[in-house]
């Protein structure tokens, strides 16, 4: 019987130097979580509810949104617990679910934010062929990949993960991670690296090659044209291009930072990855609420309604 069938709990250490203040934190955290939940059920239910947006780039939008609620759902409620906790813990089976649940949110939201890009390339470049190229039958397909794909290469992860013998107890993080219960391990994790390592490359670059040239053939294409037209064009691009800079950013965060334990203090190296899962969830709605003129018209109109009700 290999070691790791006697691990069934781990013990959260991050949570060691944060414990002093765990109320402020609490309050933050919560703080934060319901604005994310509250500004992403705003935007999609505006798209939801009004047919004039059922439209691809909309409906692009709202599945990236409602993949913002499925990864932080994965993190804020157990982080929410853990800070009202006298000795944070979670079960072996919760923590490689927590793993997958946020890994399978990251890859979903580049894949997402692919697909976006896609959408956009088509619609300034091509915009003859959008029609064609752009059916709902295509997005429904893009989305269904960009869902079932990820889920299955996680998936694949995870299972090499809860075959490693584990001979450590204590998870120095405040949420789980592969690489520190990969830390755990009294066994040889080379297979777990290196398809990690696989499956980050396969993930990031062909997305980053990918949407740089449709940015590229965007810009030549916006240099080409009229100011309106470069106006019009750079207002649905730029939420889009801020989002995945952003995320680009938090990621690297969360992929460097556990690999500099010793390096950084151990509040910033617990708080800091943390961020990829504030920001992002946050922006997102902010950018596609605010910048695009279809959903904050539509917006602002669903709240004079409400105030005007309300009045009554």
């Amino acid at each position: 019987m290999d070691n790791s069938s006697y691990v069934t709990y781990l013990f959260m250490d991050g949570h060691i130097e944060l414990h002093k203040y765990r109320y402020l934190y609490f309050i933050i955290t919560l703080t934060v979580y319901l604005l994310i939940i509250c500004c992403n059920v705003v935007v999609i239910f505006v798209i939801y509810t009004n047919k004039c947006l059922h439209e691809p780039m909309y409906i692009f939008i709202a599945a990236l949104l409602f993949n913002s609620l499925c990864g932080t759902s994965a993190l804020y409620p157990k982080l929410l617990s853990d800070f009202l906790s006298e000795r944070p813990v979670t079960s072996y089976s919760g923590c490689l679910f927590q793993v997958f649940s946020l890994y399978t949110y990251a890859v979903s939201e580049f894949a997402l934010l692919t697909a976006m890009a896609y959408d956009r390339y088509v619609s300034i470049c091509k915009p003859l062929q959008y029609a064609t190229l752009v059916k709902m039958s295509t997005v429904k397909k893009l989305l269904f990949c960009c869902c079932f794909f990820p889920a299955c290469k996680i998936g694949i992860l995870i299972i090499l993960t809860s075959r490693l013998q584990l001979c450590k107890f204590h998870l120095d993080r405040i949420y789980c991670n592969d690489y520190s219960i990969a830390k755990l391990s009294c066994g040889d994790t080379s297979v777990t690296n290196l398809y990690g390592l696989f499956s980050v490359t396969l993930t990031v670059f062909p997305a980053l090659i990918f949407i740089i040239y449709t940015y590229v053939r965007i810009f030549e294409i916006c240099l080409k044209n009229s100011k309106e037209f470069r106006r019009k064009a750079l207002q649905t691009c730029f939420p889009h291009l801020i989002i995945f800079i952003s995320f680009c950013v938090f990621s690297c965060i969360e992929v460097i930072t556990p690999r500099l334990e010793g390096n950084i203090h151990h509040t910033i190296s617990a708080i800091m990855p943390v961020l990829g899962l504030v920001f992002p969830p946050l922006i997102n709605p902010i950018m596609y609420g605010l910048k695009l003129q279809e959903i904050y018209s539509k917006i602002k109109k669903m709240m004079w309604k409400r105030k005007t009700h309300t009045s009554f």
